[in-house]
């Protein structure tokens, strides 16, 4: 859960100057392990997180379809290491649907 700056610094000034921080936890509602984590940073800013490591390769898994078009989820999955819905996942975002059969 987050918990702006404004109460984050509270927190910390109350810790700091009058109690203990399970006094502190009840009064402001906040966790002992929130308060503890807090108590251990240099700075209280929420932390900014710039790019997320994707464990499967979205150009990669493209290439596959195109050469390997028959193969099911769960082969695909094995094969990148990934589960079955990260599979999915892609190919939502990927805009690629399910391999359509003909009728005459």
């Amino acid at each position: 859960m987050y918990h702006n700056l404004e109460l984050r610094e509270k927190v910390i000034d109350y810790v700091e100057n009058k109690g203990s921080v399970t006094k502190a936890s009840r009064i402001f509602g906040v966790s002992r392990a929130s308060i503890y984590r807090w108590l251990t940073r240099e700075n209280l800013k929420p932390t900014i997180v710039k790019y997320r490591h994707r464990k499967l390769n979205w150009s990669a898994l493209y290439r596959d379809v195109i050469e390997n078009p028959d193969d099911k989820l769960i082969e695909r999955a094995n094969k990148f290491g990934v589960t079955v819905p990260a599979i999915s996942y892609a190919f939502k975002r990927m805009k690629i649907t399910r391999k359509k059969t003909v009728t005459l």
